[in-house]
């Protein structure tokens, strides 16, 4: 989703100028998230119209599915989690740190080995549901425009939707719906993680489902709590909790009543976790996929 990328800081580059008031940012703001999503949006439509009304049905699901197939983040996911396991095996503390700092806001310079491998699988967690849940999810409900109307969204919160003075009005739509989109697949997300949970050998499903009814609302996004939870409890691990972004301090709440010490056994878990899940929703929408085509 690079060109939604290029397209978010060229929107952002002419339209949050310097000197414009809170108000005309959020007004601008909205502008700029309209005409994000707006004509993508469209113009997979018409995509999924055409493929639908002029092939035949295994030649257009083939289409789409491909389509659909690079808005998931999946592969992605695995691949930056799975280097800061290398980086702690391979250079120690100095290389988990350059590599959970790609993929995590928080400052790493202060992580010991238990703090890595938490932000590590806090992250695995959260984008599990935001780059592998929701877009699926999406599609599900909407087909191809649902999915590509989420991933401009979601990408728009990430480059903008930040409480910095640039972006803080600016980027205040943007991290708003990004929350009301996240908010079925964040719940979702928790399902997959404890059913997969269920399913492994050194991890519990009743111990994430009670970390969420316990710990999920107490994260201060009220989405990221709930698969961050469900990890959580699914490990044995205690996640979130006190940190510092830009060397201020933030007094978050522990998800789960387990370890603080986490290990790179645990990393090891989340991402078998991680894999299961992926699965469990890949094989049910497959198969709602096949009723769909044997319907037709």
């Amino acid at each position: 989703m690079s060109w939604i990328g290029a397209i978010i800081g060229a929107l952002d580059r002419r339209l949050n100028r310097p000197g414009l008031s809170d108000r005309r940012r959020r007004l601008v703001g909205v502008m700029a998230l309209l005409l994000l999503a707006g004509p993508p949006t469209l113009l997979a439509w018409a995509l999924q119209h055409g493929c639908l009304t002029l092939l035949p049905s295994p030649a257009a699901l083939a289409i789409l599915g491909l389509c659909a197939a690079t808005l998931s983040a999946q592969r992605s996911l695995l691949t930056h989690v799975r280097a800061v396991l290398r980086g702690l095996e391979m250079e120690g503390l100095e290389g988990g740190r350059r590599a959970v700092a790609l993929i995590v806001g928080r400052d790493t310079a202060p992580l010991d080995q238990a703090g890595i491998v938490r932000a590590a699988i806090e992250s695995l967690a959260e984008n599990l549901s935001d780059g592998v849940v929701a877009p699926l999810l999406w599609c599900a409900a909407f087909g191809l425009p649902g999915m590509v109307f989420y991933k401009a969204v979601n990408t728009a919160d990430s480059m903008i939707g930040h409480l910095t003075p640039r972006h803080g009005a600016f980027g205040w739509a943007s991290a708003r719906l990004d929350d009301l989109v996240n908010l079925p697949a964040s719940r979702l997300a928790a399902v997959w993680i404890a059913l997969a949970c269920l399913l492994g050998r050194t991890t519990s499903g009743r111990d994430a489902v009670a970390a969420v009814r316990a710990d999920a609302r107490r994260h201060r996004s009220p989405n990221a709590g709930w698969p961050e939870a469900a990890m959580a409890g699914g490990l044995g691990l205690r996640l979130a909790g006190p940190r510092s972004y830009a060397g201020r301090a933030m007094n978050d709440s522990w998800l789960g009543c387990g370890r603080a010490e986490a290990t790179p056994d645990d990393l090891q878990a989340a991402l078998a976790c991680a894999r299961r899940a992926c699965l469990l929703q890949g094989g049910l929408l497959a198969a709602a996929a096949m009723a769909a085509l044997l319907s037709r």
